[in-house]
């Protein structure tokens, strides 16, 4: 604000200050005072009126341009309240009050909400934990009653497994930092614990898996790494070709890093859809044609990948097939 629009704010004290010069011009004027003197006294009542509010506009204006510079600088706009030096007039101090008690309520509402989450979240680990059981129970009943109804009923199990892991990890991708532990690993165990985990899907569907030479060392977390792979396997499969279908591993040690490649020759991505696979909830084109899609999959990998440090990125060919690769850095951190 300009110094002219700040006197025009307070045109009420401008058109009483103009009142107590006409009244004592007035009353100079009953007894006679020279014009000069008349004149040197309004001018003097004026100049102290716009001196003292020069001085008033230059110090808040001051005050005012340091808060909308640091709220400019700042990230977190309501740690503002931390940063603004003590105001020296009272509308300073009262906007300063104001701030506290905002960022107080601000920050009590924050912390309850949070507990809110940490409740559910706790819930929902505790509620996947207990499904584990039945889930488990099942396969028992089922190993022990092999037939056509039951193979066919073990499959929507599986299924159901894979949601409740895909849960799991959802709720502790916020805070995978509190689970996750890095050590040293081979890829190819990383590799075949996913085949493991999904080979009587890939004997069923007579999926051909070609795995090349993948002995080289990375250090990640297992558990979190072998979902990832897990996830992206298990879309290789959903989205494969009827017949001759295959899945491809194999991996690249460069001088900082090393690359795992998993591709596939499935029905491939339209183009222009890759470059949202990793978003939340996107399905594209092939998850609206009959296949069971949720979006969530690729972005808990893009999500996970970012919390351990790791790169992925991915493409694809329409009728061709999918390409999938995970860098693992190597750095400071693994030399040790």
């Amino acid at each position: 604000m300009k110094f002219i629009e700040y006197i025009k704010e307070r045109w009420k004290t401008l058109l009483l200050l103009l009142l107590a010069v006409a009244t004592i011009e007035i009353f100079l004027l009953l007894y006679h005072i020279d014009v000069f003197v008349r004149l040197y006294i309004v001018l003097i009542i004026v100049a102290a009126f716009l001196l003292g509010n020069f001085l008033e506009y230059y110090s808040k204006r001051e005050f005012y341009s340091n808060i909308l510079g640091k709220l400019e600088q700042l990230h977190e706009k309501y740690l503002i309240v931390e940063m603004i030096k003590p105001a020296e007039f009272v509308e300073g101090r009262i906007l300063e009050e104001i701030l506290q008690e905002t960022n107080k309520s601000m920050l009590e509402n924050v912390n309850a909400y949070r507990y809110i989450q940490q409740e559910y979240k706790d819930y929902i680990e505790l509620w996947i934990h207990e499904i584990k059981l039945p889930i488990a129970t099942c396969k028992m009943v089922i190993e022990n009653n092999k037939n056509e109804v039951t193979k066919s009923i073990e499959e929507e199990i599986d299924e159901i497994e894979g949601f409740t892991e895909q849960a799991l990890f959802y709720a502790r991708s916020s805070h995978a930092n509190k689970d996750y532990c890095v050590t040293q690993c081979r890829v190819k165990e990383l590799v075949n614990e996913t085949v493991k985990r999904n080979k009587q899907t890939l004997i069923n569907d007579r999926i051909k898996i070609e795995i090349g030479d993948i002995d080289q060392t990375v250090y990640t977390d297992s558990k979190w790494l072998v979902f990832i792979l897990n996830q992206i396997v298990q879309n290789s499969i959903k989205y494969r070709k009827p017949q001759g279908a295959e899945i491809c591993f194999g991996a690249e040690e460069k001088q900082n890093r090393v690359v795992l490649t998993i591709r596939d020759n499935g029905i491939g991505i339209r183009q222009g859809e890759t470059a949202r696979v990793f978003d939340k909830g996107f399905t594209g084109s092939n998850g609206r044609t009959g296949r069971k899609s949720t979006g969530i999959g690729l972005y808990l990998c893009k999500k996970l990948c970012d919390k351990l440090g790791l790169g992925i990125g991915l493409t694809s060919t329409e009728n061709e097939g999918t390409e999938v690769k995970i860098i693992f850095p190597k750095n400071s951190f693994s030399n040790m």
